[in-house]
């Protein structure tokens, strides 16, 4: 018989712990952001007093959703520090502050677990590191979801007595309003003035897009705080009622679990209230709007019927958009507006359909056959900048401890403005900078631990990677529905080459057998 040898195994213990800690709020109200405030405060205090700790950071969220884990930036923040190696444990209040959705609370829990991040929640005094816990976390999972939708369904009934009353408006006000006491909408002058702008700018023909450039110039801040407008806010903004003073209620809908906003499209009653706030828009400028809309979206449905190229390709001489041409005889073309008005100005002449199209299927079946070659080291380099930009920075936990005292300090404001201590002035005044100061906080803690750009780009790239990996090994003939997922625009350079940008920002060329015509 054969000897046997124990090894016993090696345990090995870090010379320092590295601990992070996650709160969050449940809403934006001031006993909430006093809650917010105290737990960055405790958690800072209890990791730096605690020997063989290391502070990574406090991760924090206000006034979002448990239930949806997509919507908590700090912590999916926290996730990517802990797949970094970052963080070795992670201390919760309570299960429900982590998460009110069970499936996501222990799929989020496994994965801790793979990467050996262990997760304390002090109210149920649940420690991850012992293999014994997972059925009370996912019990207690299940009773913060249970709870979740049992707040969800008495707030939603509450809104649908108050709609069908008359008395429900917004629960957010609108660009050129503020929410009075929680229920009534009051006009902000001068955000009221660039709504009136806009309105008119669109009714002198001027785009949504053309629109949101010029109030970006001019550096006016949109309703979300952040300096750029997009043409869909515009387009929202150009549709919405409530400019008029009537108020239309349940546009959208949530349902399910987590809970997911969907458009309503009829298959829930709606309540158009009319006269229920101050107007800034009147109802024949409004009329105007939507008449004009309307025309423009439906010669818009008209143009991008014809072809999928419309808007897509892009002259690289004078940067105009291309137009289709189509003769009598059947022959379709694209050519540069400029060139079309005058050969002189641009070089680039008329490019066949029949071209483009070939041009596209080379471009595919290389990229089909070299996706490795091509698409991987992209994907590797923007993880690379990814890591690079987003290492800890010494700041943030100066930051985080700032927002901690600002709005504690709004918090107690407001008790002495409630209890008779404080004027209304004065109270007025003081919370007007704190909120400014809140402001400048968050947005320098956007900076530093965002990069949306990147974000965006890394998930186009891997979007891109995935719809090569699952197309067809053969392309025969042209396949729109690809074309569209992949290309965002073609720049031609020449008559006889075009350049594909697909999602992503990779670009690739191509060459073509063009002839005279």
């Amino acid at each position: 018989m054969s000897n046997v040898k124990v090894i016993a195994p090696q345990t090995f213990q870090p010379e320092h712990l590295r601990v992070a800690a996650y709160c969050r709020v449940s809403s934006d109200s001031r006993d909430q952001l006093h809650s917010y405030a105290a737990q960055i405060r405790s958690y800072t205090e209890e990791i730096a007093q605690h020997d063989g700790w290391e502070l990574v950071d406090v991760y924090a969220d206000e006034g979002l959703t448990g239930t949806r884990m997509d919507k908590r930036d700090d912590f999916n923040r926290m996730l990517k520090d802990c797949r970094k190696g970052k963080i070795d444990r992670i201390l919760v209040k309570s299960v429900s502050r982590f998460a009110r959705n069970t499936k996501e609370c222990l799929s989020t829990l496994r994965e801790l677990s793979v990467m050996g991040v262990s997760v304390q929640f002090e109210k149920e005094d649940i420690d991850t590191k012992t293999l014994t816990t997972e059925l009370m976390v996912s019990v207690s999972g299940s009773l913060a979801q249970q709870e979740s939708i049992s707040i969800s369904a008495n707030q939603k009934m509450s809104y649908q007595r108050r709609m069908e009353r008359g008395e429900f408006i917004t629960c957010n006000a609108p660009y050129g309003y503020r929410l009075v006491d929680r229920k009534d909408l009051e006009i902000v002058p001068e955000e009221a003035a660039v709504v009136r702008w806009v309105f008119s700018a669109y009714l002198e023909g001027h785009s949504s897009n053309w629109i949101a450039e010029q109030l970006t110039a001019r550096d006016i801040p949109s309703q979300s705080g952040t300096e750029q407008w997009l043409g869909t806010g515009i387009r929202y903004l150009l549709t919405n009622e409530k400019y008029i003073g009537d108020a239309r209620c349940q546009k959208s809908y949530s349902c399910g679990f987590p809970f997911t906003q969907k458009k309503n499209h009829g298959e829930r009653p709606q309540y158009y209230v009319d006269n229920t706030h101050p107007a800034i828009i009147d109802h024949d400028t409004f009329e105007k709007v939507q008449e004009l809309m309307q025309r423009r979206a439906q010669k818009e449905d008209k143009r991008r019927a014809k072809s999928p190229f419309a808007s897509k390709i892009i002259c690289q001489n004078c940067g105009r958009v291309f137009g289709r041409r189509c003769s009598r005889n059947g022959y379709v073309s694209w050519s540069c507006r400029t060139h079309d008005g005058n050969a002189a100005d641009c070089p680039v002449g008329r490019i066949p359909e029949t071209e483009l199209r070939s041009a596209f299927l080379r471009m595919y079946r290389k990229l089909k056959c070299n996706v490795g070659i091509i698409l991987t080291p992209a994907i590797e380099q923007m993880d690379t900048l990814d890591s690079i930009l987003r290492q800890k920075n010494p700041k943030m936990l100066t930051i985080n401890r700032a927002i901690a005292e600002a709005t504690e300090e709004s918090h107690k404001i407001s008790t002495l403005r409630a209890n008779g201590l404080l004027d209304a002035d004065a109270c007025a005044a003081r919370m007007n900078a704190i909120s400014a100061k809140l402001t400048q906080l968050r947005g320098e803690r956007r900076r530093l631990t965002e990069n949306e750009a990147l974000d965006e780009t890394m998930s186009a790239l891997r979007r891109l990677e995935q719809t090569i990996l699952d197309g067809p090994e053969q392309l025969d003939g042209f396949d729109e529905e690809l074309f569209e997922s992949l290309v965002e625009k073609m720049i031609a350079e020449s008559q006889t080459c075009i350049r594909f940008r697909l999602y992503g920002g990779l670009e690739l060329s191509e060459r073509m057998a063009v002839t005279a015509r």
